[in-house]
């Protein structure tokens, strides 16, 4: 968050540990609970499961989800068949949150306000109450539960050859975990896992076979394949924090994640080519003085990029790079000079994911612009009108950025807070640690590294690199001493912490070799 005059100003923490969310929260002015208004409203929302109007039944279809070990809302599902004439026909079944949010309700005008949930190492700011999140939208295995499907036919080559959707009611078969789904990946057919039975197994094998083939499509056409790994704090009862777990990102997730995509481009595609404008998600080209920039920070690595102005080439830049042990950095400067992806009522398009028509539609318990999707799609399909006013859906696209925005700032900000207190806590205690560290940025009074250990940066000034003057290298970006020192983007470094500004937000460190033992 910046102030007027364009300065970036910080959450504070909290008096204690266990009150760091509560401070961030308070700072980024979230919601500390819903309006009575909308808790009496959610008590009855429970009744219209039982009028769920005309809608194609789906309760003896194979259809299973996947989500992480402690998900608690299940808000998409998958189905895969095939058709009479060999086709691979995928399910995509999506909680139908729409039949129970009513547009201008009390719950309707909370979640707009909210606009997408927050999640906190601790807890989560949801967009709904807890009776619609983990209530009768979820879509919890053996129960009956209303859905929003979109069909997609693909050929044996992985194109999508035919597209419909319904409102439909399914009863889930299995609710599978990322571990149980990759486990069945990697054994195949022989997989001894008695919990997943041989019809859930065929069924996972055959969507992760097409997701795999559409996954590989993407990239063909020029999508960008950068793997961060997720990282999540884990924190003691007291909110301190104890270490980092990063999250996988296997097969059994980017199955799930094609699934999702080739969903929400099928909605987008479908609403977009009939002249109806909705809520796309854009995420357009980074801009050529950016990439300017970029190539040049990559020669200075001894990196060739090619003419990443192409995209196919700047897909394919990406995967070389990937066997460069310096990828981590890499990666990380490739994603600084990348636009950020935001919501727009007038163009469309997916520079990352390489696709001309995009938009969310899988998650409408969690984000709002996937609720007025939905909505649009019913009044299409039923031959209403589906056109929302240009400047009421600009107004929209604009206020879901900014509440994105401020979540991803909440999100960041508690991490921040968590892991200043770690290393404040080791400075305080006089036993800090020393951390793996890579050189991301050369600057005339010192160079910016990168912590992988704990995900964070911080500053090595010029005066503890060397006793020696350090200059600094306009030519290459690098910084070097008299006899022979020299330090450069992508090189490694052993440092321990010596400073913690946490009104500043900055982290200075110093290199392992000027320490006194």
């Amino acid at each position: 968050m910046k102030n007027r005059e364009g300065q970036v100003i910080f959450p504070p923490p909290g008096k204690t540990p266990r009150e760091d969310t509560q401070a961030v929260m308070k700072f980024y002015k979230l919601p500390h609970s819903f309006p009575q208004e909308v808790l009496e409203e959610a008590k009855n929302v429970s009744k219209r499961l039982e009028k769920p109007g005309k809608r194609l039944d789906l309760r003896k279809k194979y259809i299973f989800t996947c989500d992480p070990q402690t998900a608690r809302d299940y808000d998409d599902a998958i189905s895969l068949e095939t058709d009479r004439t060999g086709n691979i026909v995928l399910g995509v079944h999506i909680a139908d949150v729409s039949h129970f949010v009513l547009p201008d309700s009390a719950i309707d005008r909370e979640a707009k306000k909210r606009s997408t949930s927050v999640y906190f190492a601790d807890r989560v700011v949801p967009m709904l109450p807890n009776e619609l999140c983990n209530g009768v939208c979820s879509l919890v295995p053996n129960e009956d539960r209303l859905a929003f499907s979109v069909f997609m036919t693909f050929d044996k080559a992985g194109v999508m050859i035919k597209r419909s959707f319904a409102k439909s009611i399914i009863r889930s078969k299995a609710r599978f975990t990322y571990e149980q789904v990759m486990r069945v990946i990697s054994s195949g057919e022989k997989s001894k896992d008695k919990s997943v039975s041989i019809q859930a197994r065929k069924t996972i094998l055959a969507v992760n076979k097409l997701a795999s083939l559409l996954r590989a499509k993407r990239f063909a056409a020029g999508a960008l394949d950068i793997e961060i790994p997720e990282a999540e704090i884990v924190l003691d009862d007291n909110g301190e924090m104890t270490g980092i777990v990063t999250r996988p990102y296997d097969e059994s997730h980017q199955m799930i994640e094609e699934c999702m995509v080739a969903a929400n481009e099928a909605v987008a595609t479908e609403l977009w080519t009939k002249g109806i404008k909705i809520l796309a998600r854009l995420h357009e080209p980074p801009d050529d003085e950016k990439l300017l920039m970029l190539r040049a920070d990559m020669r200075s690595l001894g990196v060739k990029m090619g003419n990443i102005a192409n995209q196919k080439v700047f897909a394919q830049f990406l995967k070389t790079i990937k066997s460069n042990p310096l990828y981590p950095t890499l990666s990380v400067m490739v994603l600084r000079s990348m636009k950020r992806a935001l919501y727009d009522s007038t163009q469309i398009g997916h520079f990352g994911l390489a696709k001309k028509f995009y938009a969310h539609f899988t998650s409408p318990i969690r984000r709002y612009p996937d609720l007025t999707l939905h909505r649009q799609l019913a009044a299409y399909l039923d031959g209403k009108e589906a056109r929302v006013p240009p400047k009421k859906l600009a107004k929209w696209a604009e206020w879901a950025s900014e509440a994105e925005e401020i979540a991803a700032e909440a999100e960041r900000g508690l991490l921040e807070i968590k892991k200043y207190r770690l290393l404040e806590d080791q400075l305080s205690g006089r036993r800090t640690m020393e951390y793996d560290a890579v050189i991301s940025k050369c600057t005339p009074f010192g160079c910016f590294v990168e912590i992988p250990e704990i995900s964070i940066s911080g500053l090595v000034h010029i005066s503890l690199l060397s006793n020696r003057f350090v200059e600094f290298n306009e030519s290459d970006h690098s910084l070097s001493a008299s006899g022979g020192q020299r330090w450069r983007i992508g090189q490694k470094m052993r440092v321990y912490v010596v400073k913690v500004d946490f009104k500043q937000r900055r982290i200075d460190f110093a290199p392992v070799k000027t320490r006194r033992r």
